[in-house]
């Protein structure tokens, strides 16, 4: 399932001031609030900062020097922000497992 929030963006002239963003285990999606049409889905991986305040969320989308960055006017930044943290800790959580489960596999065989 996704969590879905109402947000005003002023940072991209590509898409609408107004969007829905969406959070679920596949990552961040930008959607047009009139036509519910997927704008554009950001993977948890291509996520490389994040930060939220009382009036604000702010996300930045590949690297901090040539990455694009996300300014949302809502009261809701923090839930978004717990939200976003949760997903990515439990995706870092299942990689590092893979890893040691791999790495046990290889000394055993």
């Amino acid at each position: 399932g996704s969590t879905f929030f109402e947000v005003k963006q002023s940072t991209d002239q590509n898409y609408p001031e107004l969007l829905l963003i969406a959070i679920n285990k596949q990552g961040v999606s930008l959607i047009h609030r009139q036509t519910k049409e997927i704008l554009v889905t950001h993977a948890f991986s291509k996520i490389s900062n994040w930060s939220s305040g009382n009036t604000y969320f702010h996300m930045t989308i590949g690297n901090l020097v040539k990455g694009s960055k996300l300014l949302c006017e809502t009261a809701l930044g923090y839930k978004m922000d717990d939200l976003l943290t949760s997903y990515i800790f439990t995706m870092v959580e299942t990689i590092n497992k893979q890893r040691t489960v791999r790495g046990k596999k290889q000394l055993k065989g």
